[in-house]
């Protein structure tokens, strides 16, 4: 029996591990028991009731702040704001959050989780402003300067940078470590109510709305489903090493946001209010994979079939 530790387990990304392992996708790796890490862990029985198991434990645990963790076999550590608002609003306090969130985690690692495995979600800002000539990115890409990037996106970048450098330092100190340079996704828990285009999207079409287009440039992403989310972190964390592997994860289906809202809109039989665009102007945030393809993990799911299984997935949960 292998247990799992998830820091930051309330998310997107805590849910959609919750969601894989009730469905019991995570039995090749022998997980039968989650241990669940989160500053409101716990709200997770009233707001989402069909995820919770007798093989989950709920931990109220600030990660800044905590004295100890449960001992685990595999840990993911994903905790950090995804809201864009708040990178724009209180950069330095988002920032200085994620930072102490993984220097206290690695420090409290060293005593419970010297024998473990160990998964950093790191982010593809990391990377910097690409620009259209780069193409899909690749793990050993020269880091860009992050100047240009916007004010929220800065920080939030500079932030991941120094995270992952501290994971490193462990996979040194004698852990075995990997980190997960996470890219776009689409799946049943991505909120839609933030800076998600595509869970915005999502929303437009449910209330029967147009499905707005706030881009006025050339904006290239690409979605990987959450199934495959979980399945390739779970892969990557398998193969954690003293050298911490650094992984590309994500899909490298680019489509562009006005395209991907034409997608969405039909889906729906709304209409598509669009900006403007201005062809001078890219925006591309597209990664490799065949790093995490030559590892093992599983080929995505094409962007389709992740809308598809998405939106079959919501309109069950309201039926």
């Amino acid at each position: 029996m292998a247990t799992l530790l998830v820091i930051g387990g309330s998310g997107f990304f805590g849910k959609s591990i919750l969601d894989v392992y009730r469905r019991g996708l995570l039995q090749p790796w022998g997980v039968e028991r989650i241990e669940v890490v989160s500053r409101n862990a716990s709200a997770l029985i009233r707001s989402n009731p069909e995820l919770i198991s007798e093989k989950f434990f709920l931990h109220d645990i600030d990660i800044t702040l905590c004295r100890e963790l449960p001992v685990a076999d595999y840990v993911i550590h994903a905790a950090a704001s995804t809201d864009a608002r708040g990178y724009l609003l209180r950069p330095e306090i988002e920032r200085k959050n994620i930072q102490l969130g993984v220097s206290n985690f690695c420090r409290l690692a060293t005593i419970f989780l010297p024998k473990s495995k160990i998964l950093y979600v790191s982010s593809g800002a990391v990377y910097g402003q690409q620009l259209e000539a780069l193409g899909h990115i690749q793990e050993d890409a020269i880091l860009q300067p992050i100047d240009s990037l916007d004010h929220g996106k800065r920080d939030y970048a500079a932030a991941k940078r120094d995270a992952e450098y501290c994971v490193q330092e462990l996979g040194k100190a004698g852990i075995k470590v990997a980190i997960a340079r996470c890219f776009a996704f689409v799946g049943f828990y991505l909120p839609r109510n933030q800076h998600f285009a595509i869970g915005n999207f999502i929303e437009d079409g449910l209330q029967g709305r147009d499905v707005q287009v706030k881009a006025q440039h050339c904006v290239y992403r690409s979605y990987l489903y959450s199934d495959d989310l979980v399945l390739w972190l779970m892969k990557i964390l398998d193969k954690a090493s003293y050298a911490c592997p650094i992984v590309n994860v994500g899909s490298d289906q680019a489509v562009l946001i006005h395209e991907l809202a034409e997608k969405i809109s039909k889906r729906f039989k709304v209409g598509v209010q669009l900006s403007r665009l201005n062809y001078s102007i890219v925006d591309r945030y597209v990664p490799s994979i065949n790093k995490g393809l030559m590892m093992g993990c599983p080929k995505p799911l094409d962007l389709d079939g992740a809308i598809d299984m998405t939106l079959e997935k919501i309109l069950e949960s309201k039926s």
